[in-house]
């Protein structure tokens, strides 16, 4: 295995986390529902529009993942389209101080476009897996990049939460630095990246014009070969239902903990460093595994953890009530959500190292671009398809009843991969 070019590879993960989680899951949602739109009490209709943004970057995504793939299959570009999206995300999000309470229009184009580069740059990254170990080790060099990700996510938040302080109105000054905080850190810690991953093979000179229309023709070749590739398929459309899921639950938690939940600072901070660490050793441990007793039953069995952890967080309020009269002592729902959050966080790492491993063994090394593209499609119209849903779901029966469809998501996750077996291994 080539070290210096699987950490440069992994770094991208720990890099791109400061963006996932100051801006989608822990500082900037809260903020653009509470304080930007504020529709208070319940903000059904701030939560209506951060979905809708994120519906709109992630279709944007479906739209040019696979094409960028093909392109990049053919012209062997795969590192220059990296940059170009790195580039976007930190000039995009630095760009997100200048939106203040009432500029609910800027903040969500803002959201939209830096995203989107956020988003394409998972699939362009995801790319690279293939070369970088033989098949036996996919799996824990995919959980290595994962765990790197939220150890870089824990570091980043950890360090603006303590400097920037809550999301409240009261504190706005403080904390609309989020935006450019996150852009610098994606920026410097991307760097290993750019220095030590290679393009693999001479690169092929297509004229710009040419381009498009060749990324388009690969793409529908790819699409009618998907038939002859039953267990790939299916694989593309559980990972459809398990990334809905875990796309809630990336743009929601910390929103339902606000909302729901009704925590106070300092659960919402145990709440951060609790899902953080629990995901590193779940991409860890369970990116091991995947490479002794098979990656499949991995992905299922995290794909059940998913469901119970689902239905976990729908009663917590009734199992801190429970927790109560058989303890004869108060618990606080609360608390019971900080032990939701440990199972959630060991399912977050292990459910998406353990797809992306999947893909990664399933393509040709030489198509992975293309393959990947798919990947970032299946995956990004499930955001759309997710977020839309929760977010239509609690204008109608609130954000504590619709979580349920979250649930609804894995078990159909799961059903999905009755036939994906791998082709020459081991399931």
């Amino acid at each position: 295995m080539k070290r210096r070019e699987i950490f440069g590879w992994a770094m991208f993960d720990f890099a791109n986390q400061a963006y996932t989680l100051l801006i989608i899951t822990v500082i900037f949602g809260d903020l653009f529902t509470r304080v930007i739109v504020g529709d208070a009490p319940d903000y059904r209709l701030g939560n209506l529009l951060w979905s809708l943004a994120l519906a709109v970057s992630y279709l944007l995504v479906l739209l040019a993942a696979p094409v960028a793939g093909s392109i990049m299959d053919a012209t062997r570009s795969r590192k220059r389209f990296l940059l170009m999206s790195w580039l976007l995300t930190v000039v995009t999000t630095a760009m997100l101080y200048w939106v203040e309470p009432g500029l609910v229009a800027l903040g969500m184009v803002l959201i939209v476009i830096s995203n989107f580069g956020y988003a394409i740059g998972e699939s362009f990254i995801a790319s690279f897996l293939p070369d970088l170990a033989p098949p036996d080790r996919l799996g824990w060099v995919s959980g290595l990049g994962w765990a790197l990700g939220y150890l870089g996510g824990l570091f980043a938040t950890a360090f603006a939460l303590g400097l920037l302080g809550d999301v409240s109105a009261d504190n706005f000054e403080r904390i609309r630095w989020v935006g450019p905080f996150a852009a610098a850190f994606f920026l410097v810690a991307a760097l290993p990246t750019f220095l030590f991953l290679r393009e693999r093979g001479p690169r092929r000179r297509v004229d710009r014009r040419l381009q498009l229309s060749l990324g388009f023709r690969r793409v529908a070749r790819s699409l009618s070969t998907l038939s002859d590739r039953p267990g790939l398929r299916d694989l593309f459309l559980s990972v459809f239902f398990v990334m809905a899921g875990i796309y809630i639950v990336i743009a929601f938690t910390f929103i339902y903990g606000s909302q729901v939940i009704r925590w106070d600072e300092s659960t919402r901070v145990a709440m951060f460093v609790i899902t953080q660490v629990t995901a590193a050793v779940g991409a860890l441990g369970f990116g091991w595994l995947q490479d002794r007793v098979g990656p499949v039953r991995v992905y299922r069995f995290t794909l059940l953890l998913w469901t119970i952890a689902v239905l976990a967080i729908f009663l917590t309020p009734r199992l801190a009530e429970w927790l109560t009269a058989v303890l004869d002592r108060t618990v606080e729902p609360q608390q019971v959500f900080l032990y939701v959050g440990a199972i959630a966080g060991l399912c977050l790492g292990s459910a998406q190292s353990a797809g992306r491993a999947l893909v990664a063994l399933m393509v040709p090394r030489e198509e992975a671009g293309r393959w990947f593209g798919f990947w970032g499609l299946a995956a990004k119209a499930a955001a759309i398809f997710g977020l839309i849903g929760i977010g239509l779901l609690q204008l109608w029966l609130g954000l504590a009843n619709a979580i349920l469809f979250c649930m609804l998501l894995f078990l159909a996750a799961l059903v999905a991969t009755l036939r994906v077996r791998l082709p020459h291994a081991n399931a």
